[in-house]
């Protein structure tokens, strides 16, 4: 760089000396560019402001919505109409953007695999407004076959890839099949939700509640669920608990099944003081026969059971197949509190070990009374028992 203090000089003692006679202007030095500074926090909050507040209603809301949401800070639907075989997609939405249901929003009949509603970003917010309700139009798809065959129907809420967000007091009615589909989620968590398909005991399958994959950091609290699947099935995902629910109708609190995925691990997850009523089995682990994967510190803490048909506690590495294998150890399991009765008909407990060393470190406090007493169980770890 110049230096011009070091330019003077050197051109004074030149001229001085009757080796420079008349020496050329000296240029000015070229300033640096300007740094720009980051924006504050203040100028966020003010950029997100000046996006929109929107409201979208009635038959074209969902299409306005869909086209509009990356101009909205806030989006309100309002008793949307959404046609048949579309998805109300409010995926990749700006960060910080508040989404609010009001009314009933309803979903035109079409045999196609969903999803029906859509979500996806950064620091979400998905609420449901007093006496709002999302209605899947489920008894048009009910033909007792679920995703397993007969009409082919959409799975209903999408909730992939959200990070840093939250989700309450929705309320969803008449499912076609699968509700909340959770997947590549990072620090979520959903409040208050409720899910009513008891209007599909009949002919209602695979109704699952909460499927939950490849997730970290999931918290659902206060969720009721009445349905004929899964209440909670967690097939892999890290940190993840649901706490404070009410399960009826359907196959309990689930870890599984794991074994066949692209990610096969389940770790640190816990079922607390949750009510599981006349439902197939409350507590239930299953792994893959022959598939290999984990599934370690899981606890059942404070579970009431009361009517299951099947099974109060079923464990098995032995779904999908006849013979329990180890590929899929089940490590460091805790039955703390799991209280209750099932049908007379039914089995109090059943476990299937493919090993005592793939089935260890479980800690065992489980009184589930009212049916048989398995003969069947296999491999039975060290403090467990049928």
């Amino acid at each position: 760089m110049y230096n011009s203090f070091l330019g003077v000089a050197v051109v004074s003692v030149l001229a001085a000396s009757g080796a420079l006679a008349s020496p050329e202007p000296v240029a000015a030095p070229i300033a640096a560019p300007a740094t720009t500074p980051a924006p504050s926090p203040a100028e966020i909050g003010e950029a997100l402001e000046k996006r929109a507040a929107c409201t979208f209603a009635g038959s074209t809301g969902y299409s306005a919505a869909s086209a509009s949401k990356a101009d909205c800070a806030t989006i309100v639907l309002s008793a949307l109409a959404v046609p048949a075989g579309v998805t109300l997609d409010l995926t990749d939405l700006a960060d910080g953007t508040e989404v609010t249901f009001e009314g009933a929003t309803t979903f035109a009949y079409e045999e196609w695999e969903g999803p029906l509603f859509a979500v996806s970003g950064t620091s979400i917010t998905v609420t449901g407004a007093s006496g709002s309700s999302l209605d899947g139009n489920g008894a048009q798809y009910w033909d007792g076959e679920g995703s397993n065959g007969g009409k082919t129907k959409p799975k209903f809420f999408q909730a992939h890839d959200l990070e840093k967000s939250t989700i309450s007091g929705i309320t969803i009615t008449n499912a076609p099949v699968q509700v909340f589909s959770i997947n590549g989620a990072t620090t979520l968590a959903l409040t208050d939700v409720t899910i009513d398909n008891s209007d599909g005991d009949s002919l209602g399958a695979n109704t699952d509640c909460f499927d939950i994959g490849s997730s970290t950091g999931v918290t659902i609290t206060g969720a009721k669920c009445y349905n004929q699947d899964d209440c909670v099935a967690i097939n892999s995902g890290t940190s993840i608990t649901f706490t404070g629910g009410y399960c009826s109708g359907g196959h309990g609190l689930s870890i599984g099944s794991v074994g066949g995925r692209d990610d096969n691990t389940v770790s640190d997850v816990t079922f607390e003081s949750t009510q599981v009523v006349d439902s197939q089995q409350a507590v239930r682990i299953k792994t893959i026969s022959g598939d290999t994967g984990t599934v370690k510190s899981i606890t059942y803490k404070d579970i009431t059971i009361s009517g299951a048909t099947d099974y109060g506690v079923i464990i098995t590495q032995a779904y999908n197949g006849d013979t329990a294998t180890t590929g899929v150890p089940i490590t460091d399991l805790t039955l703390s509190g799991v209280t209750g009765t099932v049908s007379s008909d039914a089995t109090n407990i059943f476990i299937d070990c493919g090993s005592t060393a793939s089935c260890s470190g479980w800690t065992w406090d489980v009184d589930v009374t009212g049916g048989d007493t398995s003969s069947d169980c296999a491999n039975i770890p060290s403090g467990a028992s049928c």
